[in-house]
């Protein structure tokens, strides 16, 4: 087992990062390593460094985006200080998982942090932008009610400077993003989880990134549920609130960060309906659709790692992190 020592010598900087892919299990996963004694996580989980290195972030204009990246860590003192502070003889660690599909960001962790380890945890991509736009909607964000109508807005969302979480494509080019990775790093310094492991295997799933990590396994035993939203049905309630929320989140970002995420919790009620509304599975017809989008990625995905991910080409949703760890009728 190797954890850093105490030394005088050692830089403030993270010993491995979770770098990938949103809403693939990396919130989950790094509340779980948090809690392991050997390891330390930073606060703020996603500090976006990688993304911006020594520059402010671009000056994103999609819903919500101003606000959002008031507190995008783009200073290096700034980063720094996330670490600095850490305990002695833990391993450090950060999580954000826009790094896997920023070109820029893997080619400035490959140049800046030549010892770094990088875990990269993937999901079936249909499910991950279905999982997405989801995520949005209930927020009250995506003003689209409509998956692949919202799915096919992607080029011209990024042409007019929406931020990276709008990628719903883009941010599923597994294949391709660990390529060019894999091109600049050593693989050994790679490791590649499922999203299902997490689901299935969560004890067996940590205990693989430890052993990866060179750290002690059977500490942690379990994860947290993903941070998924309470499903919003299409219908008056987000036709009429959905751009009250939005104009709250752009008056946000002339505000403090905390001002805005002290309100946001109580205004996104207002977009449920009183019934308990199920998420719905995509349909067969509507993963058809977009199957053609990722088919040829899943092929280099499958290439570059040496697994295989052809079940990713079926025409089933395999569902969110709640409706897979919840049996039929509550059986």
């Amino acid at each position: 087992m190797h954890v850093p020592q105490r030394s005088p010598q050692r830089s403030p900087q993270p010993d491995f990062m979770i770098i990938g892919a949103p809403k693939a299990g990396t919130t989950a996963l790094h509340a779980a390593l948090a809690r392991h004694p050997e390891v330390a996580m930073s606060v703020p989980k996603e500090p976006k460094y990688w993304l911006c290195d020594d520059a402010p972030p671009p000056a994103y204009v999609g819903p919500g985006d101003p606000h959002s990246q008031q507190e995008w860590i783009w200073r290096r003192r700034e980063y720094d200080a996330l670490f600095a502070g850490m305990p002695d003889g833990v391993l450090r660690g950060e999580s954000t998982p826009f790094y896997l599909w920023s070109r820029q960001a893997r080619e400035a962790i490959a140049s800046a942090l030549p010892e770094v380890k990088l875990i990269a945890v993937v999901r079936d991509p249909i499910d991950r932008a279905y999982s997405n736009w989801m995520h949005l909607w209930c927020d009250g964000l995506e003003p689209v009610g409509d998956f692949v109508t919202a799915f096919e807005l992607q080029e011209e969302r990024a042409a007019a400077g929406w931020a990276p979480f709008w990628r719903y494509r883009g941010l599923g080019l597994y294949g391709e993003q660990l390529t060019h990775l894999r091109s600049l790093v050593d693989p050994g310094r790679i490791l590649v989880l499922r999203y299902r492991s997490l689901v299935d295997d969560p004890a067996g799933t940590v205990d693989e990134a430890c052993r990866f990590l060179g750290i002690g396994t059977g500490r942690v035993d379990s994860i947290p549920a993903d941070n998924s939203r309470v499903y919003v049905e299409p219908g008056w309630r987000p036709r009429v609130f959905g751009p009250v929320i939005r104009g709250g989140a752009w008056l946000g970002q002339f505000a403090r960060p905390e001002i805005w995420r002290a309100c946001e919790p109580r205004l996104r009620p207002l977009l449920r309906s009183s019934h308990d509304a199920k998420r719905p599975h995509l349909s067969e017809e509507q993963r058809a659709a977009l199957l053609p989008a990722f088919a040829e990625d899943i092929a280099q995905l499958s290439e570059v790692t040496g697994d295989d991910y052809s079940a990713w080409l079926s025409v089933e949703s395999r569902g969110s992190f709640t409706q897979r760890i919840t049996p039929p009728n509550g059986a």
